[in-house]
């Protein structure tokens, strides 16, 4: 099966996990924003970050999906406490507004912790 590891990262975490991810399978990782054609590949893991308007990126790459039987894993990374069912409501919310139905549903979701670091948070 002909796979690809994208991200959208802000902050660097998310890219962490694609780059760590790719390490270990041999899969290639690439930044959403440096995606042209995505129609050989069979599998997408697309690796986001978690903000108030959605998942980083991933719109713009499910825009460029022809074959609506590409299985797409979904791993959004974020400081939401996803033992709170109203937070991974929330998450299933943000994604089914970012991706057509027809990839929905070969659709897989998951979630990672982000990174933080409160020192710069907290910086004034």
């Amino acid at each position: 099966m002909k796979s690809l590891i994208i991200y959208g990262s802000q902050y660097g975490t998310a890219k962490a996990y694609a780059e760590k991810l790719a390490e270990m399978t041999g899969i290639l990782a690439v930044s959403y924003e440096t995606v042209k054609d995505l129609t050989r590949y069979e599998q997408i893991i697309y690796f986001g970050g978690l903000y108030a308007g959605g998942v980083k990126g991933l719109k713009r790459t499910v825009k460029k999906l022809k074959n609506s039987r590409v299985r797409l894993m979904i791993i959004t990374v974020g400081l939401a406490d996803v033992s709170r069912k109203e937070n991974m409501d929330h998450i299933k919310k943000s994604v089914e507004k970012q991706v057509e139905e027809q990839f929905l549903e070969n659709a897989v979701l998951f979630h990672l912790r982000g990174g933080i670091d409160y020192r710069k948070v907290y910086a004034f």
